[in-house]
């Protein structure tokens, strides 16, 4: 049945190989080139009917033999009889980046159709190519540039661009945007998620600037289980061949220089002896510089080996425990997705505090900037795609996007040191079906990057006192990865969960990717008190005992570490459309169970020395 069902994949996959995304994918580093912010305000449309998209008949304006009629022409009237039915310049603004339910209180709710706009200058020269790059809009957006479609992009987490070099204008631009944020089953994510849908712009917008045959994609990273061996290529945009390439890194002394192949390739591996290697204690970046003679790129990489070895993992040859805490792209304290370095680096910052060495990045794509706030922290990162809970696993475009989201995740941060787990979802229900799937997904993910670990959250089943993992997923990756909620979703209160034993099939390495239970900031009550700080202290002082049965634990990830806002936590007192199951609260006061985490990664902290 599985190779049958893979069979058709492969077919499906062919047959799709004509449709477009919207985008090649993304080009590496984009903050190293040449680029000017289109951060800043743009006006925006509300249109839940659709009427800048579709004419009365329901044809698209932007398919029609004219190609205009839509709101992305972005007309204004030129005589007092002529009829406008939106007008952008009166139309009020938002932040960009920035969601449109926290800007906007009649939008808090609202997930549907917005058009934004933003006029900017430019001054195109002969010789050079532009591109209009995005980090992260959620979730359908379609892109014009001066009344002329740019194309699609579907994903509401991952980097794209739009190449208009043919479309931009010497001085004013307009840049129109239909972003769609509805949830609809055959994406991904789908219909069923336990977050906040924030729609827009949620991520920085870049006009970048590049010579005619630049640096599309770079990767320098130590071979795997090799401690001196790097592994260097080079992409160019176009297959030029003869471009010379330089690699340098000043502080090492090193300095290569390299010729591109037919394709517009370099590919090397050459031995360094005396790298610092990066760890969690020693955060070591070094400044590399990748250059031709049109472009000269700069980046911060560090380097280091992970793997596992029966039940443990290894950083850079030595067993480690991932003392770790879930984390969302959410701002507690002011609502809407981290905006700042600030945001970010506060967020990481409290996991330091709890003395993790590790942080579940849940359960999409976080912002670049996290990725490389976490290189400079030294903060291991577990980078996850949205497939999550009830995807729709026999539908080929539901998996052609999955493996795209994917795709553009580990090209984007490959260089990063901090990741070490490649995530393929999350809770996903038993299925011939979902195995296709996730097994394809797992096997991109190692023919993409073979450095790093390949993990998913799995989820686990009971038979009396046994708490069971025997997922078949379990053969295809590295680690025995779950979530259990014992004490909170069942097995009573937290007093009676360490009856509980673990029944594990596979021989690898444990790392728990969630448990907890929630708590309202403040409210205080006795330890069988739901909703208390009592209750979810008890539960992780029961919990820890629970998990420290398991021989080959090595690290967990509890979820979370602040409370988040969630449309489906509705209870009037407790929740309010918040998950409280967060260490901290929405006010960034640390609860009760926050010290008992850090009390047990102190205790880890010295056993792993």
């Amino acid at each position: 049945m599985l190779k049958t069902t893979y069979s058709v994949f492969l077919i499906c996959f062919s047959l799709l190989s004509s449709i477009s995304y919207g985008q090649v994918t993304a080009i590496q580093n984009i903050q190293g080139r040449k680029i000017q912010s289109l951060n800043g305000k743009w006006n925006y449309i509300i249109d839940p009917y659709e009427n800048g998209y579709y004419d009365y008949r329901h044809d698209p304006f932007d398919q029609s033999k004219t190609g205009t009629g839509g709101y992305f022409d972005d007309k204004v009237q030129k005589d007092k009889s002529e009829l406008i039915e939106y007008d952008f310049d009166h139309s009020p603004q938002m932040n960009v980046p920035g969601d449109w339910n926290s800007q906007s209180e009649k939008l808090e709710l609202y997930e549907g159709n917005i058009w934004l706009r933003r006029k900017f200058d430019a001054k195109p020269e002969k010789g050079k190519r532009y591109f209009v790059y995005f980090g992260a809009v959620n979730y359908e957006a379609h892109v014009y540039l001066n009344g002329k479609k740019l194309g699609v992009h579907k994903g509401g987490f991952t980097p794209f661009q739009f190449d208009v070099t043919n479309n931009l204008k010497a001085g004013e631009n307009s840049i129109v945007l239909k972003v769609d944020n509805i949830r609809k089953q055959d994406e991904i994510p789908t219909v069923n998620t336990d977050w906040w849908n924030y729609g827009g712009i949620t991520r920085d917008v870049f006009l970048a600037e590049f010579p005619e045959h630049f640096i599309n994609d770079y990767k320098l990273q130590l071979v795997k289980g090799n401690k001196n061996l790097l592994n260097f290529s080079v992409k160019l945009a176009d297959a030029t061949a003869g471009q010379e390439i330089t690699l340098s890194i000043p502080e090492l002394k090193l300095e290569k220089k390299y010729k591109t192949d037919a394709e517009g390739k370099v590919a090397d591996e050459f031995t360094w002896n005396n790298l610092s290697l990066w760890s969690p204690e020693s955060p070591k970046l070094y400044g590399v510089n990748i250059k031709t003679d049109k472009e000269n790129i700069s980046d911060k990489i560090g380097f280091r080996t992970i793997q596992v070895a029966g039940d443990s993992i290894l950083l850079n040859g030595k067993s480690v425990f991932l003392r770790g805490i879930s984390i969302h792209d959410e701002n507690p304290l002011l609502a809407g997705r981290l905006r700042s370095e600030g945001d970010m680096r506060m967020m990481l910052q409290w996991a330091k505090d709890m003395n993790c060495n590790y942080v579940r990045l849940a359960h999409y794509p976080h912002n670049e900037e996290m990725i490389r706030l976490a290189d400079e922290m030294g903060l291991l990162v577990w980078a996850e795609v949205p497939v999550y809970w009830t995807i729709s696993w026999t539908n080929p475009a539901t998996y052609a996007n999955a493996k795209q989201q994917l795709t553009d995740l580990i090209v984007r941060d490959k260089n990063r040191a901090s990741v070490i787990v490649w995530s393929i979802g999350n809770e996903t229900p038993l299925s011939d079906a979902r195995l296709s799937f996730m097994s394809n997904l797992a096997e991109t993910a190692r023919s993409l990057d073979d450095t790093r670990l390949v993990a998913a959250a799995l989820e686990v089943h009971r038979d009396g006192n046994n708490i069971i993992l025997n997922d078949p997923l379990g053969e295809k990756i590295d680690l025995v990865s779950f979530n259990e909620y014992a004490g909170w979703y069942w097995g009573g209160n937290p007093s009676e969960i360490t009856k509980y034993n673990f029944d594990i099939k596979y021989k690898k390495p444990v790392v728990i990717t969630e448990f907890g239970g929630d708590a309202l900031g403040g409210f205080h009550a006795d330890e069988n008190t739901r909703w208390s700080e009592e209750y979810q202290e008890a539960l992780y002082k029961n919990q820890i005992t629970l998990l420290s049965k398991i021989g080959a634990l090595r690290g967990m990830t509890p979820w979370i570490l602040t409370d988040f806002r969630s449309p489906r936590r509705q209870h009037p007192i407790y929740q309010n459309f918040w998950n409280r199951k967060g260490l901290i609260s929405e006010t960034g006061k640390k609860k009760k169970a926050f010290f008992v985490l850090k009390d047990f990664y102190d205790q880890m902290q010295v056993k792993y020395k």
